[in-house]
């Protein structure tokens, strides 16, 4: 049996203890509902690998760079020429992320959502998706489901509780 060796997603930044920096991060990761730094880390990679590909392929055929802005306009990034590609912010991967998605289509709060996505009560296209940071695609954006069984269990016994001591 072979082991593959993975690589890291993400690099750290190189000033460690910057203050603009830190507090950027940090409002960030207040707004998105990450779980930490480093999740911004991974965004921040991959935007940078994107730009990355379209860096290279300024100087390729017409048809590689469409296949790439294809790519990217299937993820929810409207792109048209490298100049769009290129002012890609990492917020912009951010918003992509199904937890952000939940939260902007208002089935749940922020940090509900994350919760949600985590105890399995998310789906997409019927199967179900446990990752917070998974990219929605357009296709899928209109196929994301909320199961809430025990919340409106929850709520059913507490509305119940209340009449009966209104009764009372």
């Amino acid at each position: 049996m072979t082991w593959i060796r993975k690589k890291k997603r993400y690099s750290r930044p190189r000033k460690l203890f910057d203050k603009l920096r830190i507090d950027e991060e940090k409002e960030l990761k207040k707004q998105y509902g990450l779980k930490n730094k480093k999740e911004l880390w991974k965004a921040e990679a991959s935007i940078e690998r994107i730009r990355n590909q379209a860096k290279n392929l300024v100087t390729a055929s017409k048809e590689k760079q469409d296949i790439l802005f294809n790519k990217l306009n299937k993820m929810g990034f409207k792109v048209e020429k490298t100049a769009d590609v290129l002012d890609l912010k990492k917020e912009d991967w951010l918003k992509r992320r199904l937890q952000s998605m939940i939260v902007s289509k208002k089935l749940a709060k922020l940090k509900e959502a994350r919760q949600l996505i985590a105890h399995k009560h998310v789906t997409i296209n019927g199967s179900i998706v446990n990752v917070p940071s998974y990219v929605v695609n357009v296709d899928e954006e209109d196929k994301i489901k909320v199961n809430k069984p025990q919340i409106k269990k929850i709520i059913e016994k507490k509305e119940l509780k209340l009449k009966e001591n209104k009764n009372d």
